[in-house]
């Protein structure tokens, strides 16, 4: 201990020219938007080749499980296929499929870092700015819709999951629709709440749930099942239990979805509020 203290007693002030460096560090950092940003994309990116390298074991450990679910998914992109389909009647259709006109692409990425057992759980995916991912972009699995992009770097971005406090998805029921939120009395990773129905109506148990016209997502995207019915959050709307479709702890997989028509809504939003 007394050989220590002579240490840093011989050279205290490298030490303290540390120290105020690190203050003055983190003083430009805080007030400065150019810095921080800068700050944030380098460590996003040395963070996110880290968590690559360590994923790239984990990975391994559910492999078959990833395999499965890769497996159902080909087998139902096939099965949307023309070739899979055939018409038994005699009567002639002519199909104009110029009326038909792309609104989503998407855009597939490996998980590298996840959490599920916070109050506000992250996602890290290996693509980013150069893959074509912006903030705000929809993701899902292969299964269940997963979250919504917020910050993106040049290789990698972060999504704020579902199972996060301050997530909230358009979801339909029945041809109903709520508000579909986490975290709030519950840290199930498999399980959300379902808010805003209408108190007087009947829902059963069994009942898919899905993400609703209002949604940034795909109208009629799989979220999951309802679980449990019955309690109401105040006088007039219903709160229900629903079991996601997405498995968060396996996680390997995800699409994060484009909108093509989305600036042209932003854009003409916009406009209104001007005028």
């Amino acid at each position: 201990m007394r050989n220590l203290w002579l240490f840093i007693s011989k050279y205290n002030a490298f030490f303290l020219l540390i120290i105020f460096f690190t203050i003055s560090l983190v003083m430009m950092v805080n007030n400065n938007s150019y810095q921080r940003a800068s700050v944030w994309n380098s460590s996003n990116q040395l963070i996110g080749t880290i968590y690559e390298r360590v994923n790239e074991i984990r990975g391994y450990l559910v492999l078959g499980k990833t395999n499965d679910s890769l497996a159902a998914e080909n087998a139902r992109l096939k099965n949307s296929l023309k070739s899979s389909f055939f018409s038994d009647s005699i009567k002639k259709v002519i199909v104009n499929d110029t009326i038909l006109k792309q609104q989503y692409t998407y855009t597939v990425a490996r998980v590298i870092n996840n959490s599920i057992r916070q109050k506000n759980n992250y996602i890290t995916i290996n693509r980013g700015k150069k893959h074509g991912i912006q903030k705000g972009m929809g993701v899902t699995s292969s299964t269940g819709i997963v979250g919504i992009v917020l910050n993106v770097s040049e290789n990698f971005s972060t999504i704020r999951s579902l199972l996060h406090s301050e997530t909230k998805i358009s979801a339909s029921v029945n041809g109903n629709i709520g508000s579909l939120v986490w975290g709030e009395g519950n840290n199930d990773s498999r399980v959300a709440i379902l808010k805003d129905i209408q108190g007087h109506l009947i829902i059963k148990k069994g009942s898919r749930v899905t993400t609703s016209e209002f949604s940034l997502f795909p109208q009629g995207t799989n979220i999951g099942v309802v679980s449990r019915t019955g309690f109401k959050s105040g006088d007039s709307s219903l709160d229900i239990e629903v079991k996601l479709d997405t498995d968060f702890s396996a996680l390997q997989y995800v699409y994060v979805i484009n909108n093509l028509l989305s600036q042209e809504q932003v854009n003409l939003e916009v406009l209104n509020k001007s005028e």
